[in-house]
């Protein structure tokens, strides 16, 4: 028999309950997935909002730059295992809740927003990665 879309949504929906604030998450708790979760950090700004490096060039580990218009082209690079933890992140969360939202519809389990600007989570890494010179 076949799944109903309400079923299937709530399937969806369902888990994020349990995320504090729904799955956004602030700097401080995005770098603490990046660094001691090993979480996957993409990156979905438009070329067009990109102002310098994108995460991937500032060498944030586990980083990548995946533009939202051609998401599609980086499937093959997500995590293989769907309960890796990424966090996803663009200018005010427009695209990264929508990609959010794409990788749960996928199977992915432990999908986090970054509630800030990327710019600021990488002016953070740049900043740390000066002082440990």
């Amino acid at each position: 028999m076949k799944e109903s879309i309400a079923e299937r949504l709530k399937e969806v929906i369902e888990p994020n309950k349990e995320k504090e604030n729904l799955g956004h998450v602030t700097i401080h708790q995005a770098r603490e997935l990046i660094r001691d979760a090993g979480a996957v950090l993409l990156d979905v700004r438009p070329p067009a909002k990109v102002n310098g490096d994108n995460a991937q060039e500032a060498d944030i580990p586990n980083a990548y730059y995946m533009p939202y218009p051609s998401f599609y082209d980086y499937a093959d690079e997500l995590p293989v295992n769907k309960s890796d933890a990424i966090v996803v992140a663009c200018l005010k969360g427009w695209f990264a809740n929508r990609i959010m939202g794409y990788l749960e519809m996928l199977g992915y389990s432990n999908v986090y927003v970054l509630d800030t600007n990327i710019e600021d989570l990488i002016e953070v890494h740049k900043a740390e990665k000066e002082l440990t010179k």
